[in-house]
């Protein structure tokens, strides 16, 4: 599945991202370090994918204007909504 395919529906990419925080804990990862990836996820998606929908838009204009620490807590956030929907 591409990068550009999991972006385009939130609710596939919440599947993606749950899918994937699973595997990283169950490799032993600690929820900090895996806010830490997705806060690297959030920055590589924040330059190389426009957003094609509403929500996507609303998340990066939130993303654009937040600093460092308020983009880990968006990530952060992501991971739990993603774990709820995993």
């Amino acid at each position: 599945m591409s990068t550009e395919t999991v972006v385009k529906n939130f609710d596939t990419w919440k599947s993606f991202l749950g899918e994937r925080v699973i595997q990283a804990e169950k490799m032993g990862m600690s929820d900090e370090t895996i806010t830490k990836l997705a806060f690297e996820i959030g920055e590589f998606l924040d330059k190389k994918v426009d957003p094609s929908n509403y929500s996507n838009r609303a998340i990066k204009e939130l993303w654009d204007v937040g600093t460092d620490d308020e983009k880990h807590t968006i990530a952060g956030l992501m991971v739990k909504l993603a774990k709820k929907n995993a």
